[in-house]
């Protein structure tokens, strides 16, 4: 009550309405039902002195009586939060970006409740009243929020956040002990398994905690255990709980099902045909068996208590290839395979009675630390190194050669794939009751070993959920086939969804014209890919001789539609390109960053690629490139029919050109009635050469230009308004019909008179949108001479 008197005094004296609302705001308890039926011009009035709480409740009658709440909400951000937050211009509800970033600040300890007496109030829970708002939110340093989220006193901010989250990020984590990592389970299991988060996100993580690391991704891809080691506060979660049952009831039919199942799939499946249910049954009950043996020998962590050594030797023995996911042979899952297994799911019923009396025993035999709830038994960690064996081959059966892909010669650009004393390749991860999945995994600036890439390479070969992959600067070198196998198998799963990949790193293990290829003969399904290294690999050179490069590989005709590749200073061979866009009939965006041109007749090839193999292709961008002396191809693009956009960036187009170049441009430009947008940032324009460019838009131009971007191009205040001015007239000889709708000026050096400037760009906004930034000139150029 003092708080609120105090923000009412110093807003001056108030009238009785305000008095009146002030003493309403007070005792909301009491009256708040009374009070959404006020209205609107008494509604006004209250709605800014009442609590975070209580104004998010009043969203319903303000909506009603046609009342918004938005700018009380901004001003409460930036008396509360006191910041400006980035792309303040694209947020376009105030309520729940203050409510999500509340929740998080609130969450890690951050803000204080008691700095603003709009955010106290005895009647709410922060968090409770805030989570339904939240469809982000990010996790840090020790997981100290996902521990507050899994305490019980939480289970309802639990559950709503279930239903709104949908990005769930990690960024700067710390290891972790096996209870924080108990609490990031039962959090995973609820917002992912049963959740609605469809996206998850790993950020800067220099040392990775392998067996934290490889939980995430391991529940992102939904594997987990059911049952009671996923009990949240000793009471399972409703869907398990409702697996258990459905377990229960089946069990009655389990002697007779069992050696109906043991007679069909031992014996080769000959008693399948009778039935339609049969070929289901079987591929679902085989794969169970298979995944619990597989997850668990492949992703078994560090040594525990739980895993004798018996049960470690044997693991290498257990026959289980993935060619059953090609309708190939099933494997041979005998009881002495299975007891060394702990299984990862028990929804095998069927399995369970056979096997039983083995596992009970080697359980006895483990003696007292055997605990069948501990996190080991359940969790994915990394495939040890002394083990062998434990990835198996990518299946032959499609016509492809295991040496392609697991190549014995020390320096085959797929060692890094390879285990000591076995090949490397993916197995079948298809469980029979597998859990939800996200359709989206990003991982920023995580170092990823060789074992690490193994595990998320089995992950991904059943991954049909994902629809994104993104790997940013994991230092994967000669890992990244490693990852294609796993993108190999997935291909072949009918229902699989992924379709945008993008890699980046800072060194390349192979060139970029031959990583590519491989790429899209790994998965042809892909509609966007995007592969950037920033500098070269110095031993790429060294390679041994009979080892082809991934250039050679096959592609098979690809649903590719947007490649970008940014070079680490590597030469563009567009004969090595050419195999890629003769697959890619459906490209449509095209994006070649930091390349050389080897000699001067390579872009005029280029083109004429472009121009056969891609019919499609609507937007070319080029970025960092030298083109100073390719003013022909530079005009053949301009007046290409099917362009809409073409980006130069940065590529030197007048270092050494002629006043006739640009009026060629002009020229050309007129005379493209296709092309709506042209970007030349970077470009050294300057004023004069932006005033010729006003002539684009003349009276006697079938120009459909609707996008300009003049951006970094030394342009000055002067010379910015007499572009203006020319293109006003220009728009005046047309009778004020005229297309163009968007100008870009960053970074130019707008800030020398400030009053031109000010006017140029108030009489351009007339015209068209403008996008500027206030940009210090002299600071930049301070910048550029202190690195020279």
């Amino acid at each position: 009550a003092v708080a609120l008197s105090g923000a009412m005094a110093a807003e001056g004296p108030g009238s009785l309405l305000t008095l009146s609302a002030a003493a309403v705001s007070r005792s909301m308890g009491t009256l708040e039902r009374d009070v959404w039926a006020l209205p609107g011009h008494l509604l006004r009035g209250l709605l800014p002195l009442l609590t975070v709480f209580r104004l998010e409740r009043a969203e319903g009658a303000a909506r009603r009586a046609g009342l918004s709440t938005q700018p009380i909400w901004r001003k409460l951000w930036d008396d509360v939060m006191k910041t400006r937050p980035p792309n303040s211009e694209n947020v376009t509800c105030w309520r729940k970006k203050f409510l999500e970033t509340f929740f998080s600040n609130v969450l890690h300890g951050v803000l204080d409740l008691a700095s603003d007496w709009r955010l106290n109030d005895q009647h709410f829970s922060p968090l409770l009243h805030s989570s339904p708002h939240v469809s982000q939110l990010t996790l840090c340093n020790v997981l100290q929020g996902a521990v507050e989220l899994a305490a019980e006193h939480n289970q309802k901010v639990l559950e709503n956040l279930a239903v709104s989250l949908r990005i769930l990020k990690f960024q700067h984590l710390l290891s972790s002990d096996q209870s924080i990592r108990r609490s990031l389970v039962l959090l995973l299991h609820r917002l992912i398994h049963h959740g609605s988060v469809s996206q998850v996100s790993m950020y800067s993580w220099p040392v990775p905690d392998t067996v934290l690391l490889l939980l995430i991704l391991s529940m992102s891809a939904g594997f987990w255990r059911s049952g009671n080691a996923l009990a949240y506060h000793s009471s399972p979660c409703a869907l398990c709980r409702e697996e258990d049952k459905a377990q229960r009831q089946g069990s009655a039919r389990e002697p007779a099902e069992r050696g109906h199942w043991n007679k069909r799939e031992w014996n080769g499946g000959e008693d399948q045909k009778g039935s339609p249910r049969a070929p289901q049954e079987a591929d679902a009950e085989v794969n169970a068996c298979r995944a619990d043996i597989s997850l668990n020998s492949v992703l078994s962590g560090p040594r525990s208590p739980l895993q004798n050594q018996a049960c470690g030797e044997s693991n290498s023995e257990v026959p289980c290839d993935h060619t059953s996911i090609q309708g190939g042979s099933s494997p041979r899952c005998t009881s002495e395979q299975l007891s060394c297994h702990p299984i990862l799911r028990k929804t095998g019923r069927r399995l369970k009675s056979a096997v039983g009396r083995k596992r009970r025993c080697l359980r006895r035999s483990r003696g007292p630390c055997a605990d069948p709830e501990d996190l080991y038994d359940f969790v994915f960690t990394v495939a040890r190194e002394d083990s062998s064996g434990l990835l198996h081959k990518t299946s032959t059966t499609e016509g492809e050669s295991a040496e392609n892909w697991t190549g014995s010669s020390p320096g085959s650009p797929h060692a890094g794939c390879k285990k000591r004393g076995g090949p490397a390749g993916i197995f079948p991860l298809k469980a029979a009751h597998r859990f939800r999945s996200v359709s989206t995994l990003e991982l920023f600036s995580i170092p990823l070993t060789g074992e690490t890439c193994r595990t998320l390479s089995n992950l991904l070969s059943s991954w049909v959920s994902l629809e994104n992959l993104v790997l940013s600067y994991n230092g994967l070198g000669a890992n990244i086939f490693c990852i294609l196998s796993g993108l190999r198998a997935l291909s072949r799963h009918s229902d699989c969804r992924l379709r945008v990949v993008r890699v980046s790193d800072v060194f390349s293990h192979v060139p970029c014209m031959e990583l590519v290829p491989c790429i899209l003969s790994a998965f042809p399904q892909l509609h966007t890919l995007s592969v950037s290294f920033d500098l070269k690999n110095q031993l790429e050179g060294n390679r041994p001789e009979g080892n082809p490069g991934c250039s050679e590989v096959e592609i098979p005709e690809s649903c590719l539609e947007q490649l970008e590749i940014r070079f680490p200073r590597e030469p563009l061979h567009t004969t090595f390109l050419l195999p890629v866009l003769k697959a890619s009939k459906s490209l449509q965006q095209l994006s070649l960053d930091s390349a050389t041109l080897p000699c001067s007749q390579e872009l005029g090839f280029l083109l004429e690629v472009l121009k056969e193999c891609t019919p499609n292709l609507k937007k070319l961008s080029f970025h960092d490139m030298n083109l100073a002396e390719h003013q022909k191809e530079v005009l053949l693009l301009l007046q290409d029919p099917v362009l809409q956009e073409i980006t130069f960036s940065f590529c030197r187009l007048f270092e050494s050109s002629t006043t006739e170049f640009l009026s060629e441009i002009i020229h050309t430009m007129k005379r493209n009635p296709s092309l709506k947008s042209l970007k030349l940032p970077g470009n050294r324009l300057g004023n004069h050469r932006l005033v010729a460019l006003a002539d684009i838009f003349s009276k006697d131009s079938s120009s459909s230009l609707c996008q300009l971007d003049v951006s970094s191009n030394c342009i000055k205040p002067d010379g910015l308004l007499e572009f203006t001015k020319k293109l006003e007239g220009h728009i005046q000889q047309r009778g004020g019909q005229i297309q163009f709708t968007h100008l870009r000026l960053f970074q130019n050096w707008l800030d020398q008179d400030a009053e031109t400037a000010q006017e140029a760009l108030r009489r351009l906004k007339a015209v068209c949108s403008v996008v500027n930034d206030s940009w210090d000139s002299s600071q930049a150029f301070a910048d550029y001479i202190s690195v020279m």
